[in-house]
């Protein structure tokens, strides 16, 4: 087959053909045709990785994306060879390898086929670049969903889409822009109730078609380095994105901090102006935990400086904020200005740190600063520097650090030229290769800098580029997004597919980045933000002089604003749970509702709706002026969280819009703790942690995380993992609590409020002791009762 090249000229795709021989070593499997080596790795009984070879000769196997902590745990697994195929058998799965071309069928114990090559694994020379394009190509099954790829901002579903990654600065984009910031190679299928995902380890620019050339083919190719992807089976599409996690790694817990509220903007100018924003929000008891220093705050855009005359006292001012209760995060961008009098310049390029072009001279290129030089983050020397600088703005008392403009954005350029050269830990490459993992590499370069020096404390990073894995290190966001109705539905639609994606710890830009959003909009966008584990606003500067702050849009708005910070922080505990999960099982934080009621088609290609951990379902206001909206409900029992009413899943229902209110449902059975209202994470110590507790009458379990929220200590076992167990029937309410953990709490009480009781109780039993219940112990649907903390079992009746 001849594949016309945009130069005009052709190169073949070839193509394994028959096996000529096998071996087996350990749990790694080699087959061998004339040109071609498949390596197969089982890793486990769910997880196996298929490695290609086209000339005969392995590339070096290393992988930025891939965790130090992945172990191969296969359980049990044997080969078997027939007259046309191999077949491999783990516990959970059958893979068939044909021997006259390669190609791979994968099963379940039971035959069912879970994925299927096409024409498998091909390959072509690249001419006008050098190496080779791989393609692997596969049956889209009847009625497959897609689901993944990071931050694409497009349908939930990617059937009859193809879509690339290669970060770019896409400065205001809109649905259906493509490529976008992060490179996050990992898609998810679904068939017949049947999940299984595939991570496209190649950090060269990659392409996944899910049947917009051929609707009944699904392909992913690189243009460089190998064909080398892992299998991953769930079946359910929740242990799918935990077992990618294991392959890819967990987070860290962040500081309890930085899952509050967080104020930012371009930018906050001079030191006056900060101090009045941070007044502004005590004053009017909005609650606040971060504000963000944008390019402003340095002394003409350089790095790791601060202005003379807008921050003459950087020191003395997160001083005064941190007794406020903020803390402080800075941008910290790639660029490095040329200027010979500047130290970071001078010793970078002593030390040979920066990026060259082919001809060795240094990759110059305007960004804020003017002319600027780049770190090569891929060379271990420059990421051991670049660690080291931090040091200076953790003496001044910074927090946190926002990496931005790191696909790497170029003034003019857009990005890097192809013939820049990077180390690639001792690979030496060009920019082709390293361009999806340059701002990766430059945060965890920043993450390990900021662990560093902070130590015991915990540190906060977020960054805008990133390649698989950066969930181990940092956050993200959306990128420059726009004050719009369509960003606030991508923003929803964004966050999920990248929680989905491995990387939870996710936010947009509250309110949109570009423009200005009128107060119903921000309103709303406030709403949706309550749910997503970043909660961020920040705008861009403009003519106007505009500002979007909690009480910028009037005292209508500013009410119900302030309503759901203070709902975010009263939702702390429950939030913070839901990161634990995540941090120790790779549990997805937001979940589309595909993932939790896959058997359901109607949940397919829902983008409204999503599960915020276990309790909560989320479905935000999308228009302007809607007064109503259906919200799709999966199957179980719901009650809707603003008044308690009780509603049956497995449809949809209609729900009033106020603009007080968004649709947010509980699930039946669940506890889901309260922290008393709060202005800022640690303001006082916790004396009392409420548990809202919805009644189902089938068995139901729920689990709170607690630890100091700020060190290290929960890795020395200083940390409580409570779980409870609701075993009610129609006459009587049971709670059972079983408590594990070292960390001493603050609080020495629960106030128990339990929702949705089918009888009036008149006693309740605490751990066999009989009390009864009085007039001071209900409210409008609510049965109250305050317990020590170390209550085991709780009746009413």
């Amino acid at each position: 087959m001849q594949v016309a090249t945009s130069s005009g000229k052709y190169s073949v795709k070839h193509y394994p053909d028959t096996v000529k021989e096998w071996k087996q070593e350990g749990n790694y499997f080699y087959f061998y045709t004339t040109e071609t080596i498949l390596e197969i790795r089982v890793i486990s009984d769910k997880i196996v990785r298929f490695r290609y070879a086209a000339d005969g000769t392995f590339q070096r196997d290393f992988s930025y994306a891939t965790s130090e902590k992945m172990e191969d745990a296969p359980i049990c697994f044997e080969i078997k060879e027939f007259e046309e195929v191999f077949q491999i058998d783990t516990d959970a799965i059958k893979i068939f390898i044909a021997k006259d071309n390669l190609r791979l069928t994968i099963t379940d114990k039971e035959g069912r086929v879970i994925n299927q090559d096409e024409m498998g694994f091909h390959w072509q020379s690249y001419l006008q670049k050098g190496g080779k394009i791989v393609y692997c190509s596969k049956m889209i099954q009847e009625g497959e969903c897609f689901y993944g790829l990071g931050d694409k901002p497009t349908d939930l579903n990617l059937r009859g889409k193809r879509l690339e990654n290669y970060g770019t600065d896409a400065y205001g984009y809109h649905k259906d822009t493509d490529p976008l910031y992060r490179n996050i190679p990992f898609y998810y299928g679904l068939h017949h109730g049947i999940g299984y995902g595939i991570f496209f380890d190649n950090s060269f620019r990659t392409i996944f078609d899910f049947g917009e050339e051929r609707e009944d083919v699904q392909s992913f190719w690189a243009r460089g380095g190998e064909m080398n992807y892992y299998f991953i089976y769930g079946p359910e599409l929740l242990q799918v994105a935990e077992a990618y996690t294991k392959i890819t790694g967990t987070p860290e817990l962040p500081p309890l901090w930085a899952l509050g509220y967080h104020q930012c903007r371009w930018s906050y100018y001079p030191d006056t102006r900060v101090k009045e924003i941070a007044a502004e929000f005590r004053k009017r008891q909005i609650p606040c935990d971060v504000i963000y220093l944008d390019i402003d705050y340095m002394e003409g855009f350089r790095c790791f400086t601060w202005s003379k005359e807008g921050f003459p006292d950087p020191a003395g001012l997160i001083k005064e904020l941190s007794a406020q209760g903020f803390k402080v995060v800075v941008i910290i961008d790639p660029g490095i200005k040329v200027d010979p009098n500047y130290a970071i310049y001078q010793e970078g390029v002593k030390n040979d740190y920066f990026c060259k072009r082919a001809d060795g001279a240094l990759m110059e290129g305007d960004v804020w600063p003017g002319k600027c030089v780049f770190p090569d983050y891929t060379n271990p020397r420059v990421r051991e520097w670049w660690s080291s600088l931090f040091k200076s703005l953790v003496d001044t008392g910074v927090r946190g650090v926002w990496n931005d403009m790191n696909e790497p954005a170029v003034f003019e350029l857009g990005t890097f030229p192809e013939d820049v050269r990077h180390d690639y830990d001792g690979e030496q490459v060009s920019h082709r290769k390293a361009h999806n993992v340059y701002g990766h590499l430059m945060s965890k370069s920043t993450a390990a800098g900021m662990k560093k020096y902070l130590m015991p404390n915990r540190p906060f990073l977020i960054t805008r580029s990133c390649y698989a894995g950066v969930q181990r290190w940092s956050s993200v966001w959306t990128g420059d997004n726009v004050s719009s109705w369509e960003h606030l539905w991508l923003a929803s639609v964004q966050c999920q597919r990248l929680a989905v994606s491995g990387i939870s710890f996710t936010g947009s830009d509250i309110g949109g980045f570009i423009g200005e959003p009128d107060g119903e909009l921000y309103t709303r966008w406030i709403q949706l933000a309550t749910f997503h584990p970043l909660m961020r606003t920040h705008s861009a500067s403009n003519e106007t002089g505009f500002n979007q702050e909690p009480w910028s849009f009037g005292s209508k708005y500013e009410f119900v604003v302030k309503k759901f910070i203070q709902l975010r922080y009263q939702l702390l505990p429950y939030l913070y749970t839901t990161f634990w999960q995540n941090a120790a099982y790779g549990t997805p934080m937001l979940r589309p509702l595909a993932f939790v009621a896959q058997h359901d088609p109607q949940t397919h290609n829902c983008t409204h709706e999503f599960m915020f951990g276990d309790a909560l379902l989320i479905s935000h206001v999308s228009e302007a002026g809607m007064k109503e909206k259906e919200v799709y409900l999966p199957t179980g029992r719901w009650y809707y969280y603003w008044n308690d009413k009780p509603y049956e899943g497995g449809q949809l229902v209609k729900i009033a819009t106020p603009i007080e209110e968004m649709p947010l449902f509980v699930k039946a059975g669940a506890v889901v703790p309260n922290y008393p209202k709060l202005q800022y994470t640690g303001q006082a110590p916790i004396e009392e942690m409420t548990l809202q507790v919805f009644y189902d009458d089938q068995p139901a379990h729920s689990t709170m995380y607690e630890d100091a929220g700020e060190h290290y200590g929960y890795k020395n076992g200083q940390y409580n993992v409570i779980r409870f167990k609701q075993a009610s029937d129609k006459q009587q309410f049971h709670l059972k609590k079983k408590f594990h953990g070292n960390y001493e709490a603050t609080y020495k009480k629960h106030r128990v409020c339990v929702h949705g009781l089918p009888f009036t109780p008149t006693e309740y039993v605490v751990d066999g002791k009989v009390f009864k219940l009085n007039a001071r112990n209900f409210a409008v649907g609510v049965v109250k009762v305050v317990l020590d903390r170390e209550f085991e079992d709780l009746i009413m009746r």
